[in-house]
């Protein structure tokens, strides 16, 4: 549960605006009512599953559902007894404990990246909704990425440490699941598991600067840029040799201590459709 912030509060800080706007942006896209039952697919911490809580009344429900039996309990632990809560271990690909139209909208966030096969995914979610039953979710475009400079990192460039860059992306070039599918692949796999009224909100940045706060390189390192793989630190490791690490990690600490001037690439999506 820290490897995204590093285990330091102030990190987690610094992330909360923009987790509470991909919360919201989803929520609102869902257009929960009274009574509704929600289902929050990869609920992680239960982000967006604790905000549903909030729309869908005294008669309503919320089913927080992940892969990780260790966030599930997380999410026990911040709702109580609330006994309009459930907590399902399933993954995001297969919701066989889930039956068949059942449900009233299906949430999720940055989900769909790890799966496998994101099709069936499309049609599980469609087989659990009741029809007119809304899917709302986020997810960022990382084939957006594919391209960019190789020796950028962490919107640094690090050209004078090119070799190295390269060595350390190495333990990130399993990441294909991630990086398979574009916003039109969205937009077929919904149409094709049966959605109608499909809506999508695109936001594409390049080369846009990073502004907020300093960064501190020593805890930036401890985190990972998805919950699948390594950590910066862990990367390191597993690539570089005890001089390459130390070199490397010398020129970051500086960089980031000197508040170097940072840019960013990305591309994110929020999409909206109906059961038919």
């Amino acid at each position: 549960m820290t490897r995204r912030d590093g285990g330091d509060p102030e990190v987690r800080r610094r992330h909360a605006p923009s987790l509470l706007a991909f919360r919201d942006g989803v929520l609102d896209r869902a257009s929960i009512a009274e009574g509704d039952v929600v289902l929050d697919l990869g609920t992680g911490t239960g982000l967006i599953g604790l905000g549903a809580l909030d729309l869908v009344g005294e008669t309503g429900r919320v089913i927080f559902s992940d892969v990780s039996a260790e966030l599930l309990a997380e999410c026990r632990r911040q709702t109580g007894d609330d006994e309009r809560c459930s907590f399902v271990e399933m993954p995001a690909g297969d919701l066989g404990p889930v039956a068949d139209a059942s449900v009233d909208v299906v949430t999720t966030r940055s989900v769909l990246m790890y799966l496998a096969d994101k099709p069936a995914a499309f049609a599980e979610i469609a087989r659990v909704l009741r029809p007119g039953g809304r899917l709302s979710i986020f997810e960022p475009v990382n084939s957006f990425r594919l391209g960019a400079s190789p020796h950028r990192f962490l919107g640094l460039d690090l050209t004078p440490l090119a070799g190295l860059v390269e060595k350390l992306l190495r333990a990130y070039a399993g990441e294909s699941l991630i990086l398979d599918f574009d916003e039109r692949d969205l937009l077929a796999w919904t149409e094709r598991a049966g959605f109608t009224s499909i809506e999508m909100d695109y936001r594409a940045q390049v080369d846009v600067p990073m502004g907020g706060e300093r960064v501190d390189w020593d805890t930036l390192k401890r985190t990972a840029p998805n919950p699948l793989v390594p950590t910066y630190e862990e990367a390191m490791a597993a690539t570089l040799t005890a001089a390459e690490r130390d070199r490397l990690d010398e020129h970051l600490r500086a960089l980031f201590a000197a508040g170097a001037p940072r840019h960013s690439s990305a591309a994110t999506i929020f999409l909206r459709a109906v059961r038919a």
